[in-house]
This record gives structure tokens, sequence and C-alpha cells, in this order.
């Protein structure tokens, strides 16, 4: 399975008035529940197998996977997906300045063993594991990695999941329906959002899509962790150490959902300043809350949701 971020999100399709009945239907994919709907049976079918080869390319916890085998042989063929999940991998890590890198597995999986047998790690134990994007070498066909590094794309694998699946989606013209990877999210139509509250039980927010097409990311110290959120699943690559600045991110785009998990997840282990910076650099609309309760708004989030009561 995946190791991804935790369910932040409470969905509904808005009603329109004429449009067809849709079916749903919410499977256990890539370490969450998948929750899908349109108005064509045989699309969610063909869905909910692509999502299948998704995770068959990117887990790091399925043996068959390319992945996880890349972090026990060191060397594997890849697929076309796996080759594009890593040649995105290596854009975000550009674009971020080291702030997004998958070779942060050997913390995540390593060290912390999240999703396994969890563990707090000894400071000893954090300073000794490997991290540098350079150890991961790939081509269209096959990928090597140095000894002692992992792999782990947890931190845009689902809304990689989520652009695959809404490929199918646009080539059946589909203009109804959700996609729906806990926090990863595209509304085919309009939808309603609200946010959970990353402080206390309830919803810190609700909106609704200007159109259709959105999609959705968000990111959160607040419910995978060891222990107390000192030891989240957020780790910062350059500190091997739990980000601590912000509570939630939630990011808003109409483009692609991988770029905006990516973004969710460097965002999140970056001072503030810099975090803000690189957002409006990317041209994404987001919601922020720090630790200390304050919300941070994108001066163009209106492009994107109005509020709802």
């Amino acid at each position: 399975m995946f190791i991804f971020k935790s369910v932040i999100f409470y969905l509904t399709i808005a009603v329109v008035a004429g449009a067809e009945p849709l079916i749903e239907r919410s499977v256990l994919s890539m370490g969450t529940t998948a929750t899908l709907s349109a108005s064509d049976g045989a699309l969610l079918q063909r869905a909910i197998e692509r999502l299948g080869r998704v995770e068959a390319a990117l887990s790091s916890y399925d043996e068959r996977a390319e992945i996880y085998r890349l972090n026990r042989d060191l060397h594997v063929s890849l697929s076309s997906d796996t080759y594009a999940a890593l040649s995105l991998c290596a854009r975000y890590y550009r674009e971020s300045g080291g702030a997004f890198d998958v070779t942060v597995g050997s913390v995540t999986q390593g060290a912390y063993r999240f999703g396994e047998a969890e563990r707090i790690p000894s400071e000893a134990l954090l300073e000794a594991q490997k991290v540098g994007f350079g150890a991961l070498e790939f081509n269209a066909t096959d990928a090597t990695l140095q000894s002692g590094y992992r792999v782990d794309l947890g931190g845009m694998g689902k809304g990689f999941g989520v652009d695959a699946v809404y490929g199918l989606y646009r080539e059946a013209n589909a203009s109804q329906g959700l996609i729906a990877l806990s926090g990863d999210i595209r509304c085919v139509a309009t939808c309603k959002v609200e946010i959970e509250n990353p402080f206390e039980e309830g919803i810190i927010a609700r909106f609704q899509s200007v159109r259709g097409a959105l999609a959705i990311s968000t990111s959160g110290t607040y419910r995978r962790f060891v222990n107390d959120q000192n030891h989240n699943h957020l780790i910062d690559p350059k500190t091997k150490r739990s980000a601590k600045t912000f509570a939630s991110i939630t990011l808003f785009s109409y483009g692609s959902n991988a770029d905006i998990d990516a973004y969710a997840t460097a965002t999140s282990v970056m001072e503030r300043e810099k975090a803000i910076a690189f957002l409006e650099r990317m041209g994404v609309g987001y919601l922020i809350f720090t630790h200390q309760k304050e919300r941070i708004e994108s001066g163009n989030i209106k492009t994107f949701v109005k509020p709802y009561m």
C-alpha cells in the first residue's frame, strides 16, 4: 500500500438540474479509500483498473511494484507510469529547491516506518539516513538507486493517480463526476468542499467550486504522526525532521493534481515566507492555517472557489 496524507475533505457533488444520475464506487486503492462517481458504470470500472495499474507501478509497499523493487534491488525496469512519475519528481525537486525529494523514503519508511511498525527514531538514527535526489538515476527504460537510499512517492502518488483517472474521464467526454483519493480530489463538475478543522473537531472552511475541473490537494501535520505532531509524516528532506510551521495547507488549481499534491508536500516543510513565495510563483490558490491558528489565503482564491454556508 501507499502512505499518503490523511482524509481532510468531505465533498458532495453539486446538484445540477437535468443531469444524469451518478453511480458511485468506493474501493481500497493506493493506501486509502478511493471514491469515484460518474454516470457511466463502465467508465468507473476502467477508472478502478487504472488506479490499480498506478499502484502496481508506484507503491513502495507492494512487493510486485516497481518502486518497491527499486528500493530492494537498486535497479528496476520502468513502465511508462513510473517513468512519468519520476520525471515529474525531478521537476518538483528543481522547482522547490530540494524541498520535495522522493529519497526522503529513508526517513519516512526506514527511520519512522510510517504505515508499518511505526516508531520514533533516535537522533543518531535520523542523522544516519541517506537523503539526496542525486542518488536516483533513471531514463525511459530503467532506474538505479545508490545503496542506503529509499524512494517514497507518497508526496505526489495520489495526485498522479487522480490525474490518470481524470484522463479517462476526459477521453470519455464525461461532464459529471468526482475522483477522490483522500485529500487529493478532482471535481469533474462543480462541487462543494468542506475542510476539516486541524485544531479541533469540526469544519473550518466551506467552499463551492467556481466551475468544473477543479483540482484540490491538502497536506497537514495533525492526522498522521507517531505519538504527537512533533513526529508527523511530513519530513523535511534537508533536516530529516518533521514539519512544524503549518497545521494544514489546501491548494486549488485547474491544472495537474500531481503538481499540487507535490506542491502541498513541499510547502509543508518550507519556512513561511519561502512557502508563500513558492505558491505565488506556481500560480495556485491556497488556504493555509499555521499552528498559531492564523489563516492565510491567496489573493486569487476566488478564481477557484467561493464560500458557502
